[in-house]
């Protein structure tokens, strides 16, 4: 849930809500513009948009009756190597109880029909961190090969003042407040990714790992946001992501997340 930066002024819906810039970045949520955030990023980077629209319309039915089942936006990156999927409208399945709102896909070769890895993201994952990651991404000669070992991602965090796990040290890490995480490890159900460990596990067999993310404002409360990313991805990737999600740089905001408006730090943009 999202509020105004002035919860007592009624929202006028014709005039503008004033904008800050606020912080911490990883408790700001996405403005409530998560997908014109990446869609503007991804056009800005030449990937096409393509808008699918599945329906069922019967014979003799107006058109204006026809039922429509499922509708997917989808941008393709040049090489056609890339692609992300923005599924909140087309009943996604969850991650930390949040509907997913971004599938971002890869695959080695074009002429392959399976993604190589995917990583998702809910809803309030700042629009920013997701765009560096998409930035990352198509800068990327080989968007489906491990160039980088797993100290990136922490090193990444670490830099901007995020504190190691005592018990994980080299697989997690925390902002300082302890409401954001980072941690290397078991990838939950329904993320694809092309590593055959991933289908073939069983019983106490552990796949890939793969790094999940998310910001629980108090301990015990739902979550703000989530993000996961296949075993397969990799770790430069998710550093980029890492190294956005933790800056100390201030974000434009016009709206705040309910669970975290008071943890902000907001100083007016004009």
């Amino acid at each position: 849930m999202e509020a105004p930066l002035y919860p007592d002024v009624p929202p006028d819906p014709f005039t503008p809500q004033p904008a800050f810039w606020v912080g911490p970045r990883h408790l700001a949520g996405d403005d409530g513009r998560f997908y014109d955030v990446v869609a503007d990023a991804l056009s800005g980077l030449g990937w096409t948009g393509l808008t699918i629209v599945r329906g069922r319309h019967e014979p003799g039915e107006a058109l204006e009756d026809r039922q429509v089942l499922r509708s997917t936006v989808l941008h393709i990156s040049p090489d056609t190597l890339r692609w992300a999927q923005w599924v909140l409208a087309d009943e996604p399945f969850h991650l930390g109880e949040l509907p997913i709102a971004w599938q971002i896909s890869a695959r080695a070769e074009a002429s392959s029909p399976l993604a190589q890895w995917s990583a998702y993201f809910t809803g309030d994952v700042p629009g920013e961190a997701v765009a560096d990651f998409l930035v990352a991404l198509d800068a990327s000669d080989q968007p489906a090969v491990q160039l980088a070992g797993s100290e990136l991602v922490l090193d990444a965090v670490a830099a901007h003042g995020w504190i190691r796990d005592i018990d994980q040290p080299q697989a997690a890490a925390t902002d300082p407040t302890f409401t954001s995480h980072i941690s290397l490890g078991e990838v939950p159900p329904l993320i694809q990714d092309a590593d055959p460990r991933a289908l073939t596990t069983e019983g106490d067999e552990r796949g890939p790992a793969g790094w999940q993310a998310w910001a629980e404002p108090a301990l015990g409360a739902p979550c703000l946001w989530a993000a996961s990313f296949g075993g397969s991805v990799p770790h430069d990737l998710v550093a980029a992501f890492a190294a956005s999600l933790s800056t100390t740089a201030p974000v434009l905001r016009r709206v705040l997340p309910e669970a975290t408006r008071e943890r902000l730090l907001r100083a007016p943009a004009d």
